[in-house]
């Protein structure tokens, strides 16, 4: 399996552990590493802290994937805040994953890393702060797989986060969602190089992971924008451009992410549930405490506007804001302007509020 350093910034840096991490489910990592990136300056208080998390194949690197957040006056403004993003654990960015080598046996964890969960990631997160010297996060701000991290240090860290603002996220993860995962793992599990997650680097399941992406480009965006952006265009040799678009995304995946990895994430992800050994769903909502912005897009069939709007229901100082575009559940990626406004006007108000009264 490939390192994959090419894409992690010069700029990341790194925190170690040495001490082992017990996952939530009772498995043990011998030691930790974390890959983060920030931007800004921290305070003298060390409370100005805004903590971006990151969705299922991304990275620390916010300024690549989320490029028109940053800037005067824009959601991440280095002149007032210092912005950190770490690799998720279990990512194939610089953080302890599958493509890490397991010190105990001198060999990458391949299919051997053990199961985690959206609250692993969270508590490693927590490692990370608390190794930088921070005790308080003003905004934790994230889509998708990084919504429910968000959701999550609500309820691990209520101590700590000051604001939440979840992005195309839901509070447990449903069975269309659990589906959909489900499907796009066996599609890599069918390739013929899969070997049980002990593919060669020069031999990986491109063609079950490819068809996984493809897969999941479906549900990230919406019939209307399809419609809209490829109709039934045939480019030159009669391949449809809307199948020369899938494809083009299934390549450009297997170039820059580890299959093992994928599978990793997304079972995570199937794990998400904020009422798992806490209680009643509905009254673990109402118990939050935490001013919380929720974003719903509205043309996202992943994670249909219902499931934020429940969460807005029930979680007695939130707030739901809607994105109305016909991009489907990608539309935090694609009108920046938008959601950074909204993140913003979010800072400078309900989470700025909070950061006064505690």
């Amino acid at each position: 399996m490939r390192a994959y350093t090419e894409f992690i910034s010069d700029k990341t840096h790194y925190f170690d552990s040495s001490k082992p991490f017990t996952t939530e489910l009772g498995a043990e990592l011998p030691s930790l590493r974390v890959a983060y990136r920030t931007w800004g300056k921290l305070n003298a208080a060390k409370d100005n802290v805004v903590l971006v998390c990151h969705a299922l194949t991304g990275s620390s690197d916010v300024d690549a994937w989320w490029e028109g957040m940053f800037g005067p006056g824009l959601a991440f403004d280095e002149s007032r805040d210092f912005i950190i993003c770490s690799n998720v654990l279990g990512s194939c960015y610089g953080t302890t994953g599958p493509i890490s080598i397991n010190p105990l046996t001198g060999r990458q964890y391949g299919p051997d890393f053990p199961l985690i969960t959206i609250r692993d990631m969270v508590h490693v997160q927590r490692i990370l702060l608390r190794g930088l010297g921070i005790d308080r996060v003003k905004l934790a701000v994230g889509a998708s797989l990084g919504g429910m991290q968000v959701l999550e240090w609500g309820f691990l860290y209520p101590e700590v986060v000051q604001a939440l603002m979840p992005m195309g996220a839901s509070g447990r993860h449903s069975a269309w969602c659990i589906a959909q995962s489900e499907a796009q793992r066996q599609a890599i599990y069918a390739d013929r190089d899969w070997n049980e997650g002990w593919y060669g680097e020069n031999h990986p399941p491109a063609g079950g992971l490819a068809a996984a992406r493809m897969m999941a480009m479906c549900t990230y965006r919406s019939f209307e924008n399809f419609q809209l952006r490829f109709g039934r265009e045939v480019q030159h040799d009669t391949t449809f451009k809307a199948e020369s678009y899938l494809r083009h995304q299934g390549k450009k995946l297997v170039e820059r992410f580890d299959a093992n990895t994928y599978v990793t994430l997304t079972r995570a992800m199937d794990m998400h549930d904020l009422a798992r050994g806490r209680g009643v769903y509905e009254e673990l909502l109402r118990s939050c405490q935490i001013p919380v912005e929720i974003l719903s897009i509205n043309s996202d069939i992943l994670y249909p506007k219902e499931e934020q709007e429940e969460l807005a229901r029930l979680m007695p100082k939130s707030k739901i804001l809607y994105l109305d575009e016909p991009y489907g559940h990608d539309a935090f990626l694609i009108d920046v302007e938008k959601v950074g406004r909204m993140v913003r006007e979010f800072l400078d108000g309900r989470a700025l509020e909070a950061h006064s009264a505690a």
